[in-house]
């Protein structure tokens, strides 16, 4: 369900920084943020990992074979993803590299490495980044859609992310993209809304 009411203000403010941000905004209309709450960081992060480097469709299908495996439950529980051998994670549509990486996850959720909702929940941005970057395969990036999607942490801007960049490029009809060093730098001035912010730059059209 949609809800565009909690995030007027969140818009209004980005609207009010120049003419480019309120062109665009005024173009999309209000802020349609979906996020999953509650939804465990283990879950969170072994769909992120499905979906890295894939267009949304490759990732459902891949998901989609992973809960085939498992119909009992809504999501295949990490004693399960651990237990799973090569060939049937395989079958999903995984390479060796992401089996590797939900398999770890799996075992560090197990380990208590891996946080669960409430405990995360509690945590600090930077802090769950921090514990979280030591697993394998996982990087800044997918913690960060953990903190936007499952924790719903509303000041998150993804500075590695392709399509902000990008979108920050064509809604300032730059040459270049920017840096993730520089997008960080220029991202500081939508703080406390840079999750709206990111929202709305993946959403800017191609020029």
């Amino acid at each position: 369900m949609s809800r565009p009411a909690p995030y007027l203000p969140a818009s209004d403010f980005l609207a009010s920084l120049d003419d480019d941000w309120r062109r665009h905004i005024d173009a999309i209309g209000p802020c349609l943020h979906q996020p999953h709450p509650a939804r465990d960081p283990y879950e969170s992060l072994v769909r992120a990992i499905a979906y890295q480097q894939l267009h949304a469709k490759a990732g459902d299908a891949i998901v989609g074979r992973l809960l085939a495996l498992f119909p009992q439950h809504g999501f295949p529980r990490p004693e399960e993803i651990v237990a799973t051998d090569f060939d049937r994670l395989r079958s999903c549509g995984f390479s060796a590299s992401k089996i590797a990486t939900i398999q770890g996850i799996a075992q560090a959720t197990l380990d208590g490495v891996v946080p669960d909702y409430a405990t995360a929940q509690v945590m600090d941005d930077e802090a769950l980044i921090e514990r979280l970057i030591t697993l394998r395969g996982v990087g800044r990036w997918t913690v960060e859609m953990l903190l936007i999607y499952s924790l719903e942490r509303p000041d998150i801007l993804p500075a590695d992310d392709f399509g902000v960049r990008e979108g920050y490029r064509r809604l300032k009809g730059l040459e270049l993209q920017p840096t993730r060093k520089q997008m960080t730098e220029i991202g500081a001035a939508w703080s406390p809304y840079r999750t709206v912010a990111a929202w709305y730059l993946w959403r800017v059209p191609g020029r």
